[in-house]
């Protein structure tokens, strides 16, 4: 119940910091959040993948380590098609809601 109340504020007066009200898209786009998220998960990945590489380097022939670190980086390999893939699929949104410099 608190919870409609709300969203029918938000509906009648708009978001706060935006000039005349605003709509979620308007949020997104001006607040820059997304850059934020795909910059955090790059990097993430990026430190996650070269975790991997040391674990393998350290591995000292040991198999069982030798397969974690594969793991590892095949996961972090997989993160990054997937971040890239996700990435793709907003910009298509943006530019289909008519949103411009969405990222």
């Amino acid at each position: 119940m608190l919870i409609a109340q709300n969203l029918k504020t938000i509906q009648s007066v708009g978001l706060p910091g935006f000039n005349g009200g605003g709509n979620l898209g308007d949020f997104i786009n001006k607040s820059g959040v997304l850059t934020y998220v795909f910059d955090a998960a790059g990097i993430l990945l990026l430190i996650y993948l070269v975790l991997g590489g040391l674990q393998m380097m350290t591995s000292k022939g040991d198999p069982k380590a030798m397969q974690g670190a594969q793991s590892k980086i095949t996961n972090a390999l997989l993160g990054f098609v997937i971040v890239i893939i996700a990435f793709v699929i907003v910009q298509l949104f943006g530019k289909l809601l008519g949103l411009n410099n969405f990222i």
